[in-house]
């Protein structure tokens, strides 16, 4: 298969040519003039590095007691349609996979996905570390099953025997949360201090431990603050969320639905949403993420925490190229750094324009919008925050290892 366009990739955007051997998934060779394209975008057109999305919830387990909401193959369905060619899935499962055996099992399940999946594994109270390398998530506050701390310093006694890991922590403090419980709404339950009180504790206990940290779905000014201070003197990284750069506690209210745009960390200020778009841009921010969450509609009426965020993942890329984000910085955080993730722990190369590494693309038209509609949506949520919004391009093909998926 040979592709034909303009390629963006962290470091340039240039015209090229791009050779991938469908048997093998690979990029095998890249230049101007190799031969026939079998597909030739124009100018109005980009071509990236397969976007690779870190936070996703894919539901499955082998208790199967979620897959009404969404399994491997429906979450592969709901990323390829936007745009996404590899995940990676969080361990908040009924049954979680916490050693080698839960691992393994959840693994055989993501054999029916049709993008490529990284599991992280769960860290608990009683957990301890696998026999083989993979990436690990911490909840230092309340999550679906028995998978989090209830008191912050319980996790110090937990940490440590993950040294020299990857660890990705939801920041929300235990003891903060429990404190503001009783408080009327969503977010005042789980205030600014929630998140910037577990982000020093976390940097505080990684530092300490030679542990390789990342603050998942960052939602405020101050907790970012805490990261790029961090950054001097250890490996921190940070992820945002599509919902915290688009949404916040004023403007939500302008929806159909406010009541749906309910998720933890909650949505803040607008000043906290402008900081966090502001940091995207000069690249402060590590990586892109939608923390997909798919529920029922019922569940979603009923007031429970997450929305379903796969499906529009390149249509909100456009929006950000829009506001004044570059093509590199998209490629970044898009790609680039959540392919080295990849690339560490399923041993190949991603995220990059260049022979031998994986042969998966995200092609974007810039100049094509598209109208988020109900009906489009593939995750089994059947449904989108984004419904009725007009995004200034749209997702052409979504390319994973070779094999084509034209979108629209």
């Amino acid at each position: 298969m040979i592709i034909e366009g303009i390629f963006t990739t962290h470091e340039k955007t240039f015209k090229s040519q791009v050779k991938i051997d469908t048997d093998t998934g690979l990029i095998t060779e890249v230049g101007e003039n190799i031969g026939n394209a079998d597909y030739i975008f124009d100018e109005n057109h980009r071509i990236f590095p397969g976007f690779i999305d870190i936070h996703v919830h894919s539901r499955e387990d082998t208790s199967k007691k979620q897959n009404y909401k969404e399994d491997f193959l429906t979450v592969s369905q709901a990323a390829i349609m936007g745009g996404v060619s590899g995940i990676m899935d969080m361990p908040n499962n009924p049954i979680p996979p916490v050693d080698d055996d839960s691992y393994k099992a959840k693994k055989e399940l993501t054999k029916k996905a049709i993008v490529d999946v990284l599991l992280y594994a769960g860290i608990g109270p009683k957990t301890n570390p696998l026999s083989f390398k993979v990436p690990y998530k911490a909840y230092m506050g309340p999550s679906i099953g028995d998978l989090f701390f209830d008191k912050d310093e319980k996790i110090n006694a937990v940490i440590p025997k993950y040294k020299n890991n990857f660890i990705s922590f939801h920041c929300e403090s235990a003891d903060l949360l429990k404190e503001h419980e009783k408080e009327e709404t969503h977010e005042k339950k789980r205030p600014e201090i929630c998140e910037v009180n577990a982000i020093k504790h976390a940097i505080t206990i990684c530092k300490e431990n030679n542990i390789r940290m990342n603050v998942a779905h960052l939602s405020t000014k101050a907790g970012l603050q805490e990261v790029l201070k961090a950054k001097e003197f250890m490996d921190v990284t940070s992820e945002v969320c599509h919902h915290h750069l688009f949404f916040d506690e004023v403007n939500k209210q302008k929806t159909e639905k406010p009541g749906f745009l309910q998720m933890n960390p909650p949505l803040r200020l607008e000043e906290d949403r402008k900081f966090l778009l502001e940091q995207l841009k000069i690249g402060n921010v590590d990586y892109l993420t939608t923390d997909h969450a798919p529920h029922t509609l019922e569940e979603n009426e009923k007031g429970i925490s997450g929305l379903p965020l796969l499906d529009t993942y390149g249509l909100f890329v456009t929006w950000l190229l829009k506001q004044g984000v570059s093509e590199q910085i998209i490629t970044k955080v898009c790609s680039y750094n959540p392919g080295k993730i990849f690339g560490e722990f399923r041993n190949e190369q991603y995220g990059e324009i260049n022979e031998g590494f994986v042969g998966s693309l995200t092609i974007l038209n810039l100049k094509k919008s598209h109208t988020v509609k109900r009906e489009d949506i593939k995750s089994k949520a059947g449904w989108s925050p984004f419904e009725g919004t007009t995004f200034p391009g749209s997702v052409i093909m979504t390319i994973v290892r070779g094999k084509h998926y034209e979108i629209s």
